[in-house]
């Protein structure tokens, strides 16, 4: 079955547009060069699976764009800054009938099971994703995973200490950037500390 994207799907206004479908050749062809047209590409091609129909594959997507080594100060980057509110936007906007998964569930593993290039930076951004998602679409029908909880002795880590670690370690005003996309989603040191 030919890939196409849905007619009338309204684009992510907080992506880059796209006039084609795309395919993960538009990432793989930068094999493990994470520069800045690796991030651009990724952002493209998660607009485009979003347009497909596949919200839950638009947010690997923009997970994979996270690994790119950036500054904070290249034009890709202030035109599209890192996806945070891009990713509570694919959460929020998507149908009730779409697969979605438990992005909750799936930014908890992803902050656990972390490897490869920049591995502590991505842990912090996971988490703060995470703390994003369980705002958006809610604990109790997308909980934590309770057993890997127990099982590994998980801890999770509060929005501020999250929001530290990315002024540690992320590009300039990253942290801000993260507490803006939350403040109007209920996240923060003013209750929305989401410890269990």
């Amino acid at each position: 079955m030919k890939r196409k994207h849905l007619e009338g799907r309204e684009a992510c206004p907080l992506l880059p547009r796209v006039d084609r479908v795309l395919t993960a050749e538009v990432t793989a062809v930068f094999k493990r060069s994470y520069n800045v047209d690796f991030y651009l590409a990724a952002l493209r091609y998660a607009q485009s699976l979003w347009l497909e129909g596949k919200a839950a594959q638009a947010l690997l997507q923009l997970n994979k764009s996270l690994m790119a080594e950036l500054s904070g100060g290249e034009d890709a980057v202030l035109a599209w800054p890192l996806p945070y509110a891009a990713k509570c936007w694919v959460m929020e906007n998507c149908p009730a009938d779409e697969f979605l998964g438990n992005p909750v569930r799936h930014y908890q593993h992803l902050a656990t099971r972390m490897r490869g290039p920049r591995s502590e930076l991505r842990r912090w951004r996971a988490w703060a994703c995470f703390h994003l998602a369980e705002a958006v679409v809610g604990q109790e029908a997308n909980p934590r995973d309770q057993l890997q909880i127990t099982r590994e002795g998980v801890e999770i880590p509060g929005f501020d200490e999250v929001l530290a670690h990315l002024a540690r370690l992320g590009i300039p005003r990253e942290e801000d950037l993260v507490r803006e996309v939350a403040a109007g989603r209920g996240v923060g040191s003013s209750g929305g500390d989401f410890r269990p």
